[in-house]
């Protein structure tokens, strides 16, 4: 068992680089999260839009991103990104363009998901209380912010809380453009000090723990919405 005290003196050692390392990994999922569920409940207004023409942005949005690997979305970003900020601004981008890119591709894509759940959540809000809203003297937008978003949200939760575990686990795909997150950090320290099955292991079990708590999590919460 020389191997594990081998791994355990050095995880000690390590511990400041792997919390850093998750610590980017929960930015990138956070940060993805927030932006992509508000771009999602864009996408999903505009679907459900009588306007044909946000009508088809929204579908053709939805069908594009919903069409491509992750893996060559973060690939595209991760060039188009820094190229977009110099063209808009004129100045070269001074940030970690590899998170920045990340976030972005990230948003973007689960927009894509978040959508579908946001979607399908409004229209299972009984029609009867949009004519009440209405009734009431709500305008279309007034109904929407104050009756039928708060109730399909509650529906919903559940559903937006899976996809993020989703996306959390498909967050090491960030190792691809080089992004220092949880599992790359894991990689390289494995890699550096001939320990990398430890290392890769550990991760793996430290993704398993996480999620298995979290859809424990999400299952409690939905049996309590539904009561």
């Amino acid at each position: 068992m020389e191997w594990l005290t081998a791994f355990l003196n050095d995880l000690q050692l390590s511990a400041p680089a792997l919390w850093h390392g998750l610590s980017i990994t929960l930015k990138v999922v956070i940060s993805a999260t927030i932006g992509g569920i508000l771009i999602g409940t864009l996408l999903a207004l505009m679907r459900l839009s009588s306007f044909k023409v946000l009508n088809l942005f929204a579908q053709g949005y939805v069908n594009l991103f919903r069409s491509i690997p992750l893996l060559l979305v973060l690939m595209w970003f991760y060039f188009a990104v820094p190229f977009i900020y110099t063209a808009v601004t004129g100045n070269y981008l001074t940030i970690d363009t590899a998170l920045v890119s990340s976030i972005v591709a990230f948003m973007l894509f689960e927009a894509a998901y978040f959508s579908e759940i946001v979607r399908a959540g409004i229209q299972s809000i009984p029609k009867g209380q949009t004519a009440a809203a209405y009734a009431l003297g709500m305008s279309y937008g007034q109904s929407m912010r104050l009756i039928i978003l708060p109730q399909a949200f509650r529906k919903m939760t559940p559903l937006l809380l899976q996809q993020t575990i989703i996306l959390f686990q498909d967050s090491t795909m960030v190792y691809a453009i080089g992004l220092l997150d949880f599992f790359r950090t894991n990689y390289v320290r494995g890699d550096l000090m001939s320990l990398l099955t430890q290392y890769i292991l550990f991760a793996g079990l430290v993704y398993f723990t996480v999620s298995m708590i979290a859809t424990y999590a999400v299952k409690k919460l939905q049996r309590k919405l539904t009561v």
